[in-house]
């Protein structure tokens, strides 16, 4: 399964420890990561995806793979900026929303547009225009957000 974490580049040390526990489940479990490929949110989670044995995807908004944090263990070069977002959303089966800012924001929009479903960790909470609640489930820890990302996931099969 590939599972994807999104949160923001500059990110507080307990979005980072969270983003990392995140990524460890997910190399802990077998599963593949994948992210923008930067700093922050998204290097803690590879980082903790690597250290468990588990593979990263980092999709990068540049033209060039040193962009990448130094966990990322296949850089993909996009050359688009933040519409690389709409790949992480799309490559994604379900992902993990940790803190962030608007580039999380538009991930998870993406994500919706594309059906998968959303975790949330200490992030966005939206509704729409008519008050209805955006499905991006809070989650209270790390195993949570993965436990929800694989039973979600797997209901498309």
């Amino acid at each position: 399964m590939i599972i994807g974490v999104i949160g923001g580049e500059q990110a507080t040390p307990e979005e980072e420890q969270l983003a990392y526990e995140v990524g460890r489940e997910i190399g802990r479990r077998g599963h593949v990561l994948v992210c923008g490929g930067r700093g922050g949110v998204m290097r803690a989670a590879c980082r903790g995806a690597r250290e468990a044995g588990g593979h990263t995807i980092g999709i990068l908004p540049g033209e060039d793979a040193s962009d990448a944090n130094e966990y990322v263990e296949f850089p993909i070069i996009t050359g688009i900026g933040f519409a690389r977002n709409a790949i992480i959303a799309r490559t994604a089966e379900a992902l993990v929303a940790i803190g962030g800012r608007y580039g999380t924001l538009s991930e998870i929009a993406f994500a919706f547009i594309a059906g998968r479903p959303v975790a949330g960790l200490r992030t966005w909470q939206l509704t729409t225009p008519d008050g209805e609640a955006v499905p991006i489930v809070p989650c209270e820890t790390p195993e949570e957000a993965v436990d929800f990302c694989e039973r979600l996931a797997r209901r498309k099969d």
